[in-house]
């Protein structure tokens, strides 16, 4: 399996609506699981969907298990991977929160989402898994399931005020130390 390269926002394969995966045990699937942990790792990712990185099924990836540089006030997460998820929303709770995304480099926006999340799933094994997240973890899953369905987190600003790029912003004091977390991370990924 290898580090693939992630699709950026323009390419139109990441406004394509995903397709159900029918079997988990497929080859495709069991590569696809190892490019997307390959890939994440080298970019210090909080996700990854399938589709950024040219696949168009069902498949996310969120969590690296540690503190992640690009994020680095948010809790870490369990790497978890989810097959086909289900997303239902627990309560009517939004929180705006800032946003950046692997295909949309050097930019981030305030996004309003839903504060909890339940999912359901299949895992690698083909295991049918669910569990309810609240937060940041909530946000990741969110923001990755949009991928699926071809929406970009630039999709769903809360105005187009709140979308710059991260160094502008953190200038102007609107973000903190994300623009530094994000320049750490990208020279550690292009060294490896």
């Amino acid at each position: 399996m290898a580090v693939k390269e992630i699709l950026r926002m323009g390419n139109p394969q990441l406004r394509q609506v995903s397709k159900v995966v029918d079997d988990v045990s497929a080859e495709l699937i069991i590569s696809l699981i190892k490019d997307l942990q390959d890939t994440v790792k080298a970019h210090q990712g909080a996700g990854l969907a399938a589709p950024q990185i040219g696949i168009p099924l069902r498949v996310v990836l969120f969590g690296g298990g540690g503190p992640n540089p690009r994020y680095p006030e948010a809790p870490s997460i369990p790497q978890t991977l989810l097959i086909n998820p289900v997303l239902t929303t627990i309560g009517s709770d939004l929180e705006d929160g800032w946003e950046g995304c692997l295909s949309v480099p050097g930019l981030r926006g305030k996004v309003s989402r839903w504060s909890r999340i339940h999912y359901r799933a299949l895992n690698e094994d083909g295991l049918e898994i669910e569990h309810c997240l609240e937060g940041f973890p909530a946000r990741v899953i969110q923001h990755e399931c949009d991928h699926l369905d071809g929406v970009l987190f630039p999709d769903r600003l809360v105005d187009s005020a709140s979308f710059g790029f991260t160094g502008e912003l953190e200038a102007a004091g609107i973000i903190a130390k994300l623009a530094r977390a994000e320049q750490k991370a990208s020279q550690q990924s292009r060294s490896d």
